[in-house]
């Protein structure tokens, strides 16, 4: 059975730093792209980041360039979202996707900036 789980989601100060996780089962992981996706309310879901199978390229979303980080751990078949210098539009549910010989979806974990 796929699994994606995410995890870090909060409540965080404009200005401030979270760290999201996806925790993956079920499927060959290594071999999948992964990526974040965010909804706002009202809003389309956009993608935030993408990073290749092995992890050794990234994309990031113009809005989100310089600030988040995408990376992988292969062996325990995790991604993680590293969010810098959070601003009120940051503000949505992030997702976990991977896309591959199939494409899953996580539930999302919400993420809110406010003072």
């Amino acid at each position: 059975q796929v699994q994606l789980v995410e995890s870090g989601g909060g409540l965080v100060q404009p200005g401030g730093s979270l760290r999201l996780s996806c925790a993956a089962s079920g499927f060959f992981f290594a071999t999948y792209v992964m990526r974040w996706y965010r909804q706002a309310p009202r809003n389309e879901r956009e993608l935030v980041a993408a990073i290749s199978p092995t992890g050794g390229m990234a994309n990031y979303a113009d809005s989100v360039k310089g600030r988040f980080t995408i990376s992988r751990d292969n062996t325990n078949n995790t991604i993680h979202l590293r969010m810098n210098s959070l601003k009120p539009e940051d503000s949505a549910i992030y997702y976990c996707n991977a896309l591959g010989m199939g494409e899953y979806w996580g539930q999302g974990t919400q993420v809110t900036i406010s003072s």
